[in-house]
Parts: C-alpha cells; sequence; structure tokens
C-alpha cells in the first residue's frame, strides 16, 4: 500500500521541512514501496535475527544509515538531523515495522559515539554503522533500573588501562545480534539524597564488543512484536580504557543527549504505524458491505475515521515540532516528551479502531491490522514510559 500523497505533500509544505528533507522523503517513500512491502512476514526467532541482519545492510546499501552518523564519518549530512531521521522512521514503520527497528536502533545504538565518543572512537566505529557493515546496540536498561537509571547497579573498575564491567542489562534492542554495545555503568557511587534516593551522577558509558570476554547473552526475550531483544551480563568484562566513552561520570549526560535526539523519532514511528493502520481502514471501509451499503456509508464510522485522522495530524505535527526545535538548537525536552507521549498513546488508539473495524479478520494473523496491533504497544513503554514523559512535562511545565 503507499501513503497519501497528497497528505505527504502538505506535511513536506510546512516549514519544518527544506528541500533536502523533501527529496529524502520522496526517496526513502519510493525505496520503502519497493524494497519492503513484499515481505511476508515470519516471527521465528531465527528469520527475525537473519531479516534484522539483512535490513541493517539493505539500509546502508541505499544510503539511509548515513543519516544516523556525521559527515566527517560517512554520513549524509553534517551533524545528526531529528527531522530527517523522523522522516525515515515514519515511511519505514508505515511499510515494515522491523525495518524501521533495524534503522533506529543502528542511531541510538551508536549515538553516544556520535555526541561524545573519542574521535578514534568515532573513525572506528561510525563508518561501519554509515555502511551497514556492523550493527549497534544501546544498553541502559537492567531488572531493577528503567526509568530510575539512578537505581543501575552494572559496575565499572578501573585496573590500570582496562575497565573490569560487572552486572546486568535487560531488554537491550539487538541483544544477541550486535556487534557492538554502547553500555552505561556505575564508575562511583551516586550521591544519596535527602529524601534516600540516590543520584545518577557516577555513571559512566564504554563500548563492549560482542566478542569481549566475560560479555555474555544470559537469555533471549520473546515479546509480542518480534525483535531481537535480550538480557545481557557482564562478568569481569574487561575492555580498554580507549573505550570509555565521554569522561567518567558523564554517561547520564550522554544518555540523556542521545534520547533527546531519538525520542521524537519514536513518536515518528508511531505515526507511520497509525497512518498505515488509518489507510487500511479506510481501503476497507469503501469495500465492505454490510446491510446493503458500504461500511463508510455509515456515520459511526465516519465519526471514528475523523477521529483517527484528527488524532494522526496532531501526533505528526507535534513530532516534526521536537524535532525542528532539536536542530535549531532550541530546548528540546518538553516538545519531545509531548510527541512521545501523543504519538504513541494516539497510535494505540487508531490501530485498535482500525482493527475492530476489521472485525474478526482483524484479529487473523497475517493481516496488517493485526501486525500493528502488536508492533505498537512496546512504543508506549521504550524510551520512557507515558508516565514518565507526563512527569517530564509536569515537571517542565512548572520549571
Amino acid at each position: 500500500m503507499k501513503p497519501d500523497a497528497r497528505h505527504r505533500d502538505q506535511l513536506l509544505a510546512l516549514p519544518f521541512f527544506d528541500a533536502a528533507h523533501r527529496s529524502l522523503a520522496t526517496h526513502v517513500n519510493t525505496w520503502a514501496a519497493g524494497a519492503l512491502e513484499a515481505y511476508r512476514h515470519d516471527d521465528a526467532r531465527e528469520a527475525v535475527d537473519a531479516r534484522c541482519r539483512d535490513l541493517v545492510a539493505q539500509l546502508g546499501a541505499a544510503g539511509f544509515s548515513r543519516y544516523c552518523v556525521r559527515q566527517e564519518f560517512g554520513g549524509a549530512l553534517p551533524d545528526l538531523d531529528a527531522r530527517a531521521i523522523c522522516l525515515i522512521r515514519e515511511t519505514l514503520a508505515y511499510h515494515d515495522g522491523l525495518a524501521d527497528f533495524a534503522f533506529a536502533m543502528q542511531g541510538l545504538g551508536s549515538g553516544a559515539i556520535s555526541l561524545a565518543g573519542s574521535a578514534s572512537l568515532q573513525a572506528h566505529y561510525l563508518p561501519l554503522i554509515a555502511r551497514g557493515e556492523a550493527i549497534a546496540a544501546f544498553a541502559l536498561s537492567e531488572p531493577q533500573a528503567g526509568s530510575d537509571v539512578a537505581a543501575m547497579t552494572c559496575r565499572a573498575e578501573r585496573q590500570g588501562d582496562h575497565y573490569l564491567l560487572e552486572g546486568p542489562k535487560t531488554w537491550i534492542s539487538n541483544g544477541g545480534i550486535a556487534d557492538f554495545y554502547c553500555v552505561f555503568a556505575r564508575t562511583a557511587p551516586g550521591q544519596v539524597r535527602a529524601d534516600g534516593t540516590t543520584g545518577a551522577e557516577g555513571i559512566s558509558a564504554f563500548v563492549v564488543e560482542a566478542s569481549d570476554a566475560g560479555f555474555g547473552i544470559e537469555r533471549r526475550i520473546e515479546v509480542n512484536a518480534p525483535h531481537p531483544l535480550a538480557e545481557l551480563a557482564f562478568k569481569r568484562c574487561r575492555i580498554p580504557v580507549s573505550r570509555l566513552i565521554g569522561a567518567e561520570g558523564e554517561g547520564f549526560k550522554i544518555a540523556m543527549r542521545t534520547l533527546d535526539v531519538f525520542r521524537a523519532s519514536v513518536a515518528a514511528a508511531a505515526t507511520g504505524f497509525a497512518r498505515r493502520a488509518f489507510d487500511e481502514a479506510l481501503v476497507h471501509a469503501r469495500a465492505r458491505r454490510m446491510f446493503g451499503k458500504v461500511l463508510a456509508d455509515f456515520q459511526l464510522t465516519q465519526a471514528a475515521l475523523a477521529d483517527m485522522a484528527t488524532a494522526i495530524d496532531a501526533a505528526e505535527l507535534l513530532t516534526y515540532r521536537a524535532a525542528w526545535l532539536r536542530d535549531t538548537g532550541q530546548p528540546v525536552t518538553l516538545a519531545a516528551a509531548m510527541a512521545k507521549m501523543t504519538a504513541t498513546e494516539s497510535a494505540q488508539t487508531v490501530i485498535d479502531r482500525a482493527l475492530q473495524m476489521f472485525g474478526g479478520r482483524g484479529v487473523e494473523r497475517g493481516q496488517t491490522v493485526e501486525r500493528l496491533y502488536r508492533e505498537i504497544r512496546s512504543l508506549r513503554i521504550y524510551e520512557g514510559a507515558t508516565e514518565v514523559q507526563k512527569l517530564i512535562i509536569g515537571r517542565e511545565v512548572l520549571r
């Protein structure tokens, strides 16, 4: 299925975008329609792993992975451009959620290196990302430290010219297939505050390669929308000091800066899922006959479509406002939280309504709306759950 060209042209005419963005949007949509639509989804773990590896290579060959790194390391643009990343993610998500995942993780997984890595780290890892020759991962969450990053227990102790990493990480996307991981670990205790909580000081960031001794995959995690996901274990994992990202103690800031670049793109992916569900619902409503009419003739259907269309457009505008703010050097935390919360929650509602229009067919495996129903759910959780976004928004408006 092709997205509505009229809507796409109206969106790209907004002052958020320049000519290069418009050209990119056309290019990625043409490529995705040809390269992704024919794929028959196989949810078996081995098939998903293999396809992710293949998608990383395809995205690199097509030139889209170049938008995950800066120009000096083989990237497409002088700096990371949130609007370009959002346009790519929205389009890939419309056509294939796993392609969106593969692209997003290349950017998020290498983002800490792009933003704070030494010249040697950047020169070594980023060209591989740009060409689609290595798979990256972002390892922040732990069993007891998801939204509460300060609860992190994974530790890194310096011993001469090496660090020893010890502890777990979980819910790590690309876990099990990544070539390298940007890992966050404590190098010093956080400050204990008056309320008894521990601060996020003392967290540092490192590059860990999959071949490093002491690194292992504790278990693979199966989820409702299959993609590579794993729990990691570091058992006296020895890595050289040269793979420290930034300075000791800067890890939390590096993680938050990385998420600020890519959080709006989660909203873009959600909008891509929602718009695909909406387009599927439109086609179905015009064709499905009921009681001598088609489904689209009923006012209840028209009202549902009106709510869906409005929710998608509102989410899209919030998304690209946040991306534009980030790219123009303005504060983005509040706007990105609003975009992420609104787009993911709206997409869940839109996709649910689309599935309802399909009736029994909607829950049949192999149907596009059924796949979208599974794919959207995790976006309301990862990179800051909806509840966390509300806390951020509340804090920012009270500031």
